[in-house]
């Protein structure tokens, strides 16, 4: 939608354009609050997800996954019987062998930093990854293949 006006302001003009864009909303990748992932966990025995964010084909954890990972700590705080299993998922970009890897590594990236940075005890978390072998979508379009590429909390 575009929307523009002139005003003629003391012999000038001034121009305000506004552009919005639409697009459908990609489900399942809403922000988290400790409160509600915990009730999800209880209820469901995992969560997914999706604000967890990796360097391209890397294992490298992007500044921007920092808010939901204090999130997941805070969570575990309140919650201090969890244990979780951190499971690494892939979309099938890549062989098998390779993404099998690289999921793994990244859950293994999300447990360094829950241990390192906000102080979770590594006996509550046990990272492993499952590559391509469990999509939640098609990993025929890109839509599918975003909410193919996520971290799952597993309540153990």
């Amino acid at each position: 939608m575009h929307n523009s006006g002139a005003k003629a302001e003391n012999n000038r003009v001034r121009l305000q354009l506004d552009i919005i864009e639409s697009a459908s909303m990609v489900t399942g990748m809403v922000k988290i609050d400790p409160k509600k992932l915990a009730g999800e966990i209880a209820a469901e025995g995992h969560q997914a997800i999706y604000s967890i964010y990796f360097e391209t084909d890397s294992a490298k954890l992007e500044a921007r996954s920092g808010p939901t990972l204090a999130v997941i700590a805070k969570m575990l705080a309140q919650q201090p019987k969890l244990k979780l299993l951190v499971v690494g998922h892939t979309d099938m970009k890549g062989s098998l062998k390779h993404n099998m890897d690289l999921s793994k590594r990244r859950a293994q990236s999300v447990v360094k930093a829950l241990v390192t940075k906000h102080k979770v005890a590594g006996n509550r978390l046990t990272a492993d990854g499952v590559g391509y072998l469990a999509p939640v979508a098609s990993n025929k379009n890109e839509a599918g293949r975003a909410r193919n590429r996520r971290v799952e909390l597993v309540e153990r």
